[in-house]
Parts: structure tokens; sequence; C-alpha cells
């Protein structure tokens, strides 16, 4: 009996996490450049197909059953979301795939939110992160562009920044061949754990942002799902301990 408590448990922690998840994704339905997440659970087997080698737990009805459930890592779908047009200046989506690259401090980092402004020293940065973040040209290094100087800096379409006619930088972009190694870290940012840098083959579109890959319809539609499968698997728990609690209670009188 103690078998079924283990796994409604396992069901609650399940989609305590998927709720979490949909709850950050819901969150940010309106957050420019922003990826949902995927929840992802995998089936536990029970310890005798687990360890194949050690056969000291085996039971013919057991074996058949499931462990329960993992808790896998969250996966960013990196999906292409929809492209709002703003006609601002420094305004620009990446249309396809790739990423901008930024330094954080003294760290590269990765972002899909196309935002930017001017700090008060005249470099080109992320205005989502107040500021702080430098947008990074081609070769790897921050844009700089002149305070003092005349002419209305804006953004091309083939991502050079321009101070009036004047090319002053170009934003670079890159992709990875192995997406799964990057983490968001807050702020719209990425964090590459090893994936190799390749050529990304998006383009850029001046003057837009990219909207939010959050559907926040289908996000309220699966919270909905993801609560009744949390209150189901808390019914069970408790007509479990029930159940648990007249079996030793009775067999105590008998005997």
């Amino acid at each position: 009996m103690t078998y079924g408590l283990w796994l409604s448990t396992a069901g609650l922690q399940a989609n305590d996490y998927r709720q979490a998840i949909m709850a950050n994704n819901l969150a940010n339905a309106n957050t420019v450049g922003f990826k949902h997440d995927l929840a992802v659970i995998q089936e536990r087997p029970p310890e005798s197909s687990a360890e194949a080698g050690n056969r000291r737990f085996t039971h013919p009805i057991l074996n058949d059953l499931t462990g329960g459930l993992w808790v896998r890592p969250t996966v960013p779908t990196f999906a292409q979301g929809d492209l709002d047009k703003t006609g601002g200046p420094l305004d620009v989506a990446v249309d396809g795939d790739g990423f901008f690259t930024v330094r954080d401090g003294d760290k590269d980092r990765f972002t899909r939110d196309g935002r930017m402004t001017l700090n008060s020293d005249g470099e080109l940065v992320m205005t989502s992160a107040g500021g702080r973040v430098r947008i990074l040209d081609e070769g790897g290094g921050g844009i700089q562009l002149d305070l003092n100087l005349p002419g209305v800096v804006s953004i091309s379409s083939d991502g050079a920044v321009l101070q009036g006619t004047e090319v002053v930088g170009r934003i670079g972009l890159t992709d990875f061949d192995d997406r799964t190694q990057l983490s968001k870290i807050g702020e719209n940012l990425y964090r590459n754990h090893g994936s190799a840098e390749i050529p990304a083959t998006g383009r850029f579109r001046s003057g837009h942002v990219e909207r939010s890959t959050s559907d926040p319809v289908r996000g309220m539609a699966s919270m909905i799902d993801v609560s009744r499968a949390y209150q189901l698997n808390a019914n069970l728990i408790s007509l479990q301990d029930q159940t648990i609690g007249q079996a030793v209670s009775r067999v105590g009188r008998i005997g």
C-alpha cells in the first residue's frame, strides 16, 4: 500500500514543478525575446529494471509497474517568436536563428532581446538590463559612439550601427551547435555551458522586436490541467492514508 503513496507523492512533486514552469511562462508572456520553457518529466523504472545486475528486489508483479517519475532539466524551446514593428531606431530583432552577444561584467552572455539604448558613456547597451550589459560587435568588442557628435543613432537591416551616415560598428550575431547547453540566468540572458559557437543564419530586422513565445491562453489551460492533476494526487494520498489506518486498526482488533 505504501507503493501507491510513493507514486502519488512523486505525482505531487512533478505537478508542482510543472506549475512553477508554467507560471513563469505566463509571467513572461509580454517579455521581448522570451522563449517559453518546457517542463520535462520522465518515467522512472523500478529498481529491478534500473539496475539489471541487482536482482535482490525482483517481484513478478512489481517488475512490470512503474517506478514513478523523474523531473528532468528544464528545456527552453528556442522557437521563433512573432515580430512587432516598433519603429524605434535602436530596436532590432533576429529573424531566424542566432543570438546577440553581450558583455555582462567580464562574462559573455547571449540574448534575443533586441531593445537597445545608449548609456551615459555612449556605449550601446541592453535596455532591459538597465544599461549594465554592453552589446558586442562582430569582433567581440563593445560599440562606442561619440555623444558630442551630431547625427541620429540608428541600426540598419544588416546590423550596422549608424551615427548619422557614418558606420561606427556592426552588431555581432552567433549561434550554437547544441542549444541544450544554454541556460537562462535572468534578465533575458543565457549562459553557454560549453557548446561550440557557429555562424548564425538569422537576419536583422531593424525597427522591430521579437515577441515572447509564451501563449497566455494555452498557458492558462495547461495551468488548470496541472492544478487538477495535483489535486487528484493529493486526494489519492488521503485515501491511501485512510486505507492504511483502517487496515492497521482492524488487523490489530482481529488479532
